[in-house]
């Protein structure tokens, strides 16, 4: 276990984009909102917990068939791209305060 991790800068940036898209997904999941926000916010959920599982535990070191880094970067612009497009999409929308409160 690698336990500088969580005090690195990138682990830190990690750790702080899985609370918000935690309290993102949350805030969908209160408010029934469409399944589509609830199961994009919950994706990234997972996908950013398994990142940060995978740097803690050192797995990126064993498993060097694929450049960790760049597959990481690659998610991170992807779901940049996918959450600014649900968010737009939720507060544009407006149906509710929880809603509007994930999408903000």
């Amino acid at each position: 276990v690698d336990s500088s991790y969580p005090r690195s800068p990138r682990g830190a940036v990690k750790i702080a984009r899985g609370l918000v898209a935690l309290v993102m997904f949350l805030c969908f999941v209160i408010s029934q909102s469409r399944g589509a926000y609830t199961a994009l916010a919950g994706m990234e959920v997972v996908i950013t917990t398994l990142f940060i599982l995978l740097y803690l535990l050192k797995l990126d070191k064993r498993l060097n068939w694929l450049f960790w880094p760049l597959a990481d970067i690659f998610n991170s612009m992807i779901a940049v791209l996918f959450l600014l497009i649900v968010c737009l999409f939720a507060v544009i929308i407006k149906t509710n305060k929880g809603t509007l409160a994930g999408g903000v």
